[in-house]
């Protein structure tokens, strides 16, 4: 299910700092990660925090810090109460 999230000032910075280009020169024949694939990771990390997937996040109107996404959903095995619980 979408839902909308607002992340820290310092959140978004990250996200902008993980777009930033970066210098490099290809050594050994592997090239850094792209910019998308850098803002994809930052998204991905935000995501885990937040309990959202980082692929499915979209702008919102409220500005900036302010977004929609998929909520991610916990793994709960209701075959089975937590021990210590009265099965009622």
């Amino acid at each position: 299910m979408r839902k909308e999230f607002e992340m820290t000032q310092a959140d978004l910075d990250a996200i902008f700092d993980a777009i930033k280009p970066v210098p490099y020169i290809i050594i050994g024949g592997y090239a850094p990660p792209s910019q998308q694939a850098r803002a994809n990771d930052a998204w991905q990390a935000l995501g885990a925090r937040m309990g959202f997937d980082g692929m499915s996040v979209r702008p919102s109107a409220k500005g900036d810090r302010f977004f929609t996404a998929e909520a991610m959903t916990p793994n709960v095995d209701m075959g089975q109460l937590p021990s210590g619980s009265d099965a009622a």
